[in-house]
């Protein structure tokens, strides 16, 4: 009886190979997801960073009917946080800001502001992937 007991306890274990085995169609389950997963996550951080684009082109746009201008480009993008000391319009400045706070872009980088841009009266930007001006791809800049 002992002996069919341990043959019965060998029997229900798994062996080395079967163990290889589910590893390795566990690793190519991941690297499956991980490819189509991966480029997801890029486009996600472009489309964020064209939201928070919109988001701060707006709050500028109601800086503007406020204070009758845009702010100025050493006032930059915290004059929609907090009233700029020098504007002679700041008894108009609502009362909370024009946004509750500038956020970084997906990259972990400031978004840019210029005025005058070179095509509008105001340029508002992210530099991309790479965190500077130019490059291809994912490290382009974005721009509202």
């Amino acid at each position: 009886m002992n002996n069919r007991k341990k043959i019965e306890k060998l029997k229900s274990g798994f062996s080395l190979i079967e163990i290889l085995v589910v590893l390795m169609i566990i690793g190519m389950l991941t690297a499956v997801v991980a490819i189509n997963v991966l480029p997801s996550q890029d486009r996600a951080r472009v489309d964020k960073t064209k939201t928070d684009l919109r988001i701060i082109e707006q709050a500028l746009e109601l800086y503007r009917l406020d204070m009758f201008s845009y702010p100025s480009e050493q006032e930059g993008l915290t004059a929609l946080i907090e009233a700029p000391s020098n504007n002679r319009f700041k008894e108009r400045y609502r009362q909370g800001g024009y946004i509750k706070r500038l956020e970084l872009d997906p990259w972990g980088n400031e978004y840019q502001y210029t005025r005058p841009g070179k095509n509008r009266s105001f340029d508002l930007f992210s530099f991309g992937g790479d965190g500077q001006e130019g490059g291809e791809g994912l490290d382009s800049d974005i721009y509202n």
